[in-house]
């Protein structure tokens, strides 16, 4: 099981940033421009364990030396069922460079751009609180 599934499964969200390279890029279902960087990356993660219900991966491809995989999950967001693929790439150490999600159905990407976007005034506020703590350091 890829060490990323086991974190989201356990909603621990330390050890989903630990498994991201500072320099990932996140390309969301829904929106057209990739978000590249760590802190924006676990923001919207974090957004994204506040609006899944019923959250549960249901496969795994990608063998445990491979560097690409595809984790297919299901959930529910206002009330609307989804089928999605978290589709990584991991660099040499391992962290996750590549981090693309796709859904289905439409009427589901819709809702999921909903209530992200609902979501979104905070996601950027936690990213930008997380810049300036590393920027302090």
């Amino acid at each position: 099981m890829h060490p990323f599934r086991v974190a989201v499964e356990n909603q621990d969200t330390d050890a989903m940033a630990d498994l991201l390279a500072d320099d990932v890029v996140f390309t969301s279902p829904v929106a057209f421009t990739p978000y590249p960087g760590k802190p924006i990356t676990m923001a919207i993660l974090r957004g994204v364990l506040r609006v899944f219900t019923d959250f549960r991966y249901i496969r795994e491809i990608g063998g445990e030396t491979d560097r690409d995989h595809a984790l297919v999950f299901e959930t529910v967001v206002n009330g609307k069922k989804i089928t999605g693929c978290d589709f990584i790439r991991t660099d040499d150490d391992g962290k996750i460079v590549d981090f693309m999600v796709m859904v289905r159905p439409l009427s589901g990407a819709q809702a999921l751009a909903e209530a992200m976007g609902a979501q979104f005034d905070r996601i950027k506020s936690e990213a930008a609180a997380e810049i300036a703590a590393a920027q302090q350091n």
